[in-house]
């Protein structure tokens, strides 16, 4: 499989575009897509769940996006060195009963030679908030190149 775009070390620029691309990943929430971004032995800590390889990420993905509808997520760059990016984000998404929530997080990233993650350590925290208090309004899918970022959102 050829592996995604860039690939370590870093730059900047470069640690961006893996960001968006991984984002963009996300945010098709399409589990076997993201899946091809990780080491077939890729290891996760995602909150108090521990996850080891694809099929356990393809997994986890389902269980998350079966509850968290309408999920829309924005990443952006913290810091980068080598082989490492470290990553903040927010996502918006709500329940079944309709109750709304903005998730924000950190994320340690490494990756190998290839550009394939083979380390995502996550730390998140839920935030109910009213739909009017939503500020990701795009269709589902990619964010759109001209939608604002995290900072940009005061976020």
């Amino acid at each position: 499989m050829a592996a995604p775009s860039p690939v370590p070390p870093f730059t900047r620029d470069t640690a961006i575009q893996k960001i968006r691309m991984a984002e963009n990943g996300w945010n098709s929430r399409t589990p076997e897509r993201v899946a091809q971004s990780y080491t077939p032995d890729c290891r996760w800590r995602n909150r108090a769940e521990f996850i080891t390889g694809r099929d356990e990420i393809i997994q986890f993905l389902q269980r998350k996006w079966a509850k968290e509808l309408e999920y829309r997520l924005i990443k952006e760059l913290w810091s980068f060195d080598g082989n490492r990016i470290a990553v903040r984000f927010a996502y918006e998404s709500h329940d079944d009963s309709g109750n709304w929530f903005r998730s924000y997080g950190n994320e340690n990233w490494e990756f190998d030679d290839n550009g394939l993650m083979r380390l995502r350590l996550a730390s998140i925290n839920d935030v109910p908030i009213s739909e009017s208090e939503r500020k990701y309004h795009w269709p589902l899918g990619p964010r759109p190149d001209d939608h604002p970022g995290l900072s940009d959102l005061g976020l």
